[in-house]
């Protein structure tokens, strides 16, 4: 199960929950502001997050993982591309918004890697690293769920930007193809738009 919850700080962004209805237990994916908030909906939930998941290091998608992560006494994880940009207010552009976003404590990831939840080992998500956004921006995608979590990279109606440090419009065109290889009727949740579908974006693609 997939449960969006849009935070507001400086930008408003989608968190979400990806949580198995059979355990209650999930993880908690892009956590970018109102900590209080994420815990209450966890709490009244009755959920268990074992993992908080990052698709990529800007301040709008981590701005809330300190506090969760203390609050709730689970771990982060992050793309190992990503390291600078945890403690970087420059690259993960919180400076520019008169924010002071620094992480510590992150375990980091490789493409491929794959992420099962304890109380349930087969539900699982893979990692796909797909750099073009920031060098770090990665999918967690699940085959049997068909859906994928996929940050900033793709958007309904089109790609992520590359004006921001680190961008590379090259990789970032490879990363969309990886993403639109996937079954046409996955199912896209990004961190500013409404969900879409692979099958949708890439007739967008080809125009």
């Amino acid at each position: 199960m997939v449960r969006p919850v849009q935070v507001q700080d400086y930008f408003s962004v989608n968190a979400y929950f990806w949580i198995d209805e059979s355990t209650g237990h999930g993880f908690l994916i892009d956590p970018g502001a109102q900590a209080d908030w994420l815990l209450r909906v966890i709490e009244m939930e009755g959920w268990t997050i074992e993992k908080i998941l990052l698709t990529h290091g800007h301040f709008d998608h981590t701005g809330a993982v300190m506090a969760v992560s203390r609050a709730l006494d689970c771990p982060f994880y992050i793309h190992h591309a990503g390291k600078d940009f945890l403690t970087d207010i420059y690259l993960n552009l919180s400076i520019y918004c008169d924010r002071n976003v620094v992480l510590s404590g992150a375990h980091f990831l490789q493409d491929g890697d794959i992420l099962s939840l304890e109380a349930n080992p087969r539900k699982q998500l893979k990692v796909i690293h797909t750099p073009g956004h920031t060098p770090d921006s990665a999918v967690y995608y699940s085959a049997e769920e068909k859906t994928a979590f996929v940050g900033d990279t793709i958007f309904k109606g089109g790609p992520g930007s590359t004006q921001y440090p680190g961008g590379n419009p090259a990789q970032l065109r490879d990363s969309l193809e990886k993403i639109l290889s996937l079954p046409p009727e996955t199912i896209l949740y990004s961190g500013h738009s409404t969900p879409t579908t692979v099958g949708r974006e890439y007739a967008f693609y080809l125009r």
